[in-house]
């Protein structure tokens, strides 16, 4: 048998019969045999010596975490016991033990027991580092978005007051031909400063969100009504909602993910006023809050690629737009611990739906 890589510290005082473990393992793995607790992959305790060590393994094992660090007790079944196992099922002290061998020690299964142990330890430092290596790289892409976003904006605010300049100037001046190409040029410099505001947003919400509280649905929804209250008249839209709980959240970033989702809703709603209900029902330890429309609806191909950044599917002279805002929504609700997703046929209006967290106050 093959052992994993790995350092085992022995915790066993002489009566555990610590020369013969050590023999044992010496020739299978790397043994510390020092008194205290020190750096290891897998510690191995007596039950004579266990309550001596147990406040130094509790502390080493949730320091390491998230990262698994197992101990392995040594158990004789006589009457010299000094401890009792708790339940396996219950989580409370010593949980630490991860895996208990009877004495007298049989090589074999102690070795398959340790190594499976072993194996867990690496593949959960393995996942501790693949974890901290995203982390690192997203901060460094929100930097770097935020850093870019920023410094487009002097040069685009330059760009775009120049070309009004030259239009409120030499305007009477221009023919048809070239007062068309400046309205193409300013637009599209107006579109640009939208889309790296919005692309700052987007950076910016993990950096810069609110720490999640007890948050009222019902009155964040009034709010995106109230801001978006001249888009509903234009388009004499009709919106109805039922009562919202209260969730666990950023007020700020739930009242934008209402905002965009609505916004769509009433932008998409094709010739006729738009129909948009919200509702939401409980699931466990989470909320389910959907937002309903009768529009134009979206192609089954089409349903997960609008949630990246800067996908669209209508040109601009269809429909107006960035391109960000599903893509913020998802960004808004994965801080939040939730999912977003739509279920949509063409021509039969589409349901956007997201999870939030429960008040625990509510569960």
């Amino acid at each position: 048998m093959k052992p994993s890589e790995g350092t085992i510290q022995l915790l066993i005082g002489e009566r555990g019969n610590r020369a013969a473990v050590r023999e044992l393992l010496g020739d299978q793995y790397e043994v510390i045999t020092d008194r205290s607790v020190s750096d290891a992959d897998l510690y191995l305790v007596d039950d004579r010596t266990f309550p001596e060590y147990h406040a130094a393994l509790r502390e080493r094992v949730e320091s390491n975490d998230p990262v698994f660090c197992p101990v392995v007790l040594i158990r004789r079944r006589d009457n010299t016991v000094r401890i009792s196992l708790p339940d396996p099922e219950t989580r409370d002290s010593p949980l630490l033990v991860d895996d208990v061998v009877d004495a007298p020690i049989d090589p074999d299964p102690l070795f398959r027991r340790i190594n499976t142990l072993l194996v867990r330890r690496n593949q959960s430092a393995e996942l501790r580092r693949y974890i901290t290596r995203l982390e690192e790289s997203n901060k460094s892409l929100e930097q770097f978005a935020y850093a870019a976003s920023h410094d487009l904006q002097e040069p685009l605010r330059m760009v775009s007051s120049y070309l009004k300049l030259i239009e409120a100037r030499y305007g009477d001046d221009l023919d048809g031909d070239a007062t068309e190409f400046l309205e193409f040029a300013v637009d599209g410099a107006d579109r640009m400063r939208s889309m790296i505001d919005a692309l700052l947003e987007y950076s910016r919400v993990d950096s810069e969100g609110a720490p999640l509280e007890p948050t009222d649905l019902d009155a964040l929804l009034e709010e995106a009504l109230a801001d978006l209250q001249v888009k509903i008249d234009e388009r004499d839209a009709r919106i109805t909602a039922e009562a919202l709980p209260r969730v666990s959240g950023d007020p700020d970033q739930l009242r934008q993910v209402f905002q965009n989702l609505l916004s769509n809703a009433i932008e998409f709603s094709g010739d006729k006023p738009p129909q948009i209900h919200i509702r939401a029902e409980r699931d466990g330890t989470e909320w389910r809050v959907a937002v309903e429309d009768d529009g134009i609806g979206i192609e089954p191909d089409d349903q997960e690629r609008i949630f990246d950044v800067f996908q669209r599917l209508h040109s601009h002279e269809e429909y107006e737009g960035t391109g960000i805002g599903l893509a913020l929504c998802q960004r808004i609700v994965d801080r939040h611990d939730g999912r977003i997703w739509v279920e949509s046929e063409p021509g039969t209006g589409a349901t956007f739906t997201f999870t939030l967290p429960a008040v625990v106050a509510d569960r």
